[in-house]
């Protein structure tokens, strides 16, 4: 499986990264303008570096120019894509099975939720994508999905609509089960929020719409 880590500018628990790093492999890495910071810091060389540069010190950018085998991808300011979605797009073209993303929750709201939306481009065409912090791992998802306890990402599993309605959900294996429910978007939104992994696998089923699962911990 090929799999590509998208760097983004955002605010980055450094230890939990080096923490998650250890015990991950990435066969590409792709540095979002300032997330060219956390790249340095954490002691990786991207493949790729994105943006527009707005967020990144010259300094740190010519820390990078020794290296002759990194693309450099520079845009313009004004433009109709964020910088992550830049790199989201750059991702797609490497033939990537799974892409993560890191730095991509922590700051600016406006450039979380647009992050959120990134990642239904990658659920269309069938690549796996995740945003992970300290706490989360957030993903996008249209149809089944099976978790497992021993694997779980952290105590608690959450649903949201991501669409405005999404239909026919059943929650099996969990501590808090649903049958055909329909869910929509700002009403009843406790119903899927900290859900627990009650069994060795919990199961997601829906008929149709796209749901927001986050998997945290304390």
């Amino acid at each position: 499986m090929k799999r590509c880590l998208i760097m983004t500018g955002g605010k980055l628990d450094l230890a939990f990264a080096r923490s998650f790093l250890e015990k991950e492999t990435f066969d590409k890495i792709i540095a979002v303008d300032g997330g060219l910071k956390a790249v340095k810091e954490l002691g990786l060389v991207p493949d790729y570096i994105v943006g527009d540069f707005d967020s990144v010190s010259n300094e740190i950018r010519e820390d990078f120019r020794q290296y002759p085998y990194i693309v450099w991808e520079q845009h313009k300011p004004e433009k109709n894509e964020t910088d992550t979605e830049l790199a989201r797009n750059r991702a797609l073209t490497l033939s990537c099975d799974e892409i993560v993303f890191l730095g991509a929750t922590g700051g600016r709201i406006d450039h979380m939720i647009g992050n959120i939306h990134a990642l239904k481009t990658c659920m269309e065409r069938g690549i796996t994508a995740y945003i992970v912090d300290s706490q989360n791992r957030l993903s996008l998802l249209d149809g089944e999905r099976i978790f497992s306890k021993e694997n779980q990402w952290g105590k608690y599993v959450s649903f949201a609509p991501y669409t405005e309605e999404v239909t026919g959900i059943t929650l099996t294996g969990f501590k808090y089960t649903l049958k055909d429910k329909t869910i929509y978007r700002g009403e009843e939104v406790g119903l899927c929020i900290s859900n627990e992994i009650a069994e060795e696998t919990a199961t997601i089923t829906l008929e149709d719409g796209v749901l927001i699962c986050i998997e945290s911990r304390d």
